[in-house]
């Protein structure tokens, strides 16, 4: 069994590899923009340098969100295409749950992604159990997280430093592409394809008003 996982939702355009031996590969290059350009090509990189065979691969994984719109449409396409082509299954990977993995932290803890405009969403971890995702403001996250422990909720993520002084910030905000192989392989198949998780609806519409899927 050999499975790959893909992360599109930030600055770095990743693509990780874990073979059969159970050894991992991986290849990630910090681009900002052009992860339409750059994804395709990393990957028949990394499957040609450890002489992977497409059609071999089981298991697709790639991250979900919240992070960049148009990387994370990028990345959820091109994962749900190739899992077809190649008869793998494909999971999706919320981006939350990876940085909760990677922080590891006992007792309650929050992970914040900064939505921009004055919001974050935030998933709260107690006893290894998520909640929802939730967006909330700024301003209302320490009346959130004071029903979590107050300042002895930790903090992680990209919205963590959005925090007034007090909280524990781990400090943690991109996505460990091990740690992404690793939830791959873990994960229960899903009904359904993986979709994006958006921080919050698209601005852009289709004609007649139509938001994008």
């Amino acid at each position: 069994m050999s499975w790959l996982a893909i992360d599109t939702t930030g600055e770095h355009c990743t693509v990780a590899l874990r073979l059969a031996d159970g050894s991992d590969r991986v290849i990630s290059d910090r681009i900002g923009r052009g992860h339409a350009e750059h994804l395709a090509p990393m990957v028949q990189k990394l499957l040609a340098d450890t002489a992977t065979v497409p059609a071999t691969l089981t298991r697709i994984g790639v991250t979900i969100g919240p992070g960049s719109f148009a990387g994370t449409r990028v990345g959820v396409a091109f994962a749900r295409g190739l899992a077809l082509a190649c008869d793998a299954d494909c999971v999706g990977v919320g981006n939350l749950s990876v940085l909760a993995r990677q922080a590891g932290a006992d007792g309650p803890l929050a992970v914040l992604h900064d939505a921009k405009r004055g919001e974050v969403i935030v998933q709260i971890w107690r006893d290894g159990t998520a909640g929802a995702p939730e967006r909330v403001a700024v301003a209302d996250l320490p009346r959130r997280l004071a029903g979590q422990g107050g300042a002895t909720c930790k903090v992680t993520g990209s919205g963590a430093s959005l925090l007034p002084p007090g909280f524990t910030d781990l400090g943690i905000a991109m996505i460990d592409p091990l740690v992404l192989l690793a939830i791959t392989g873990e994960l229960e198949l899903q009904a359904n394809l993986p979709s994006p998780f958006y921080a919050r609806p698209p601005d852009a519409k289709l004609p007649g008003g139509v938001l994008p899927a």
